[in-house]
């Protein structure tokens, strides 16, 4: 499993039309073989700051499946021009601990 992490800072006082920019492009990326789920979430700290996180089967699913769609031309005809500065994107993929290989309760 891949998680996408965009922090995503849009322009001032767009949060709101970016919002529904978003839940208009949700489906274009919903629809995309090898996605999993997604969730915005919006900054309480800062204004107009949001962070996206998308679930991938695998990289490519993102990189070259959604990438590659006529759906991310869409998404980005709806997104695109809310971002100041444009995102930067990363993924990451989870790391396994567990109680067991931390030594959880166990002296050192």
């Amino acid at each position: 499993m891949i998680l996408e992490v965009v922090v995503a800072k849009v322009k001032t006082g767009q949060g709101a039309a970016y919002e529904d920019a978003f839940r208009q492009a949700s489906p274009l990326i919903a629809s995309i073989p090898g996605y999993v789920s997604h969730e915005l979430q919006r900054c309480v700290e800062t204004a107009d700051q949001y962070v996206l996180l998308v679930r991938w089967e695998t990289l490519e699913a993102h990189t070259v499946g959604f990438r590659q769609s006529a759906q991310y031309q869409e998404w980005k005809r709806l997104l695109h021009h809310f971002y100041d500065p444009f995102p930067a994107v990363e993924h990451y993929e989870e790391v396994s601990l567990t109680a067991d290989s931390l030594n959880y309760g166990q002296p050192n």
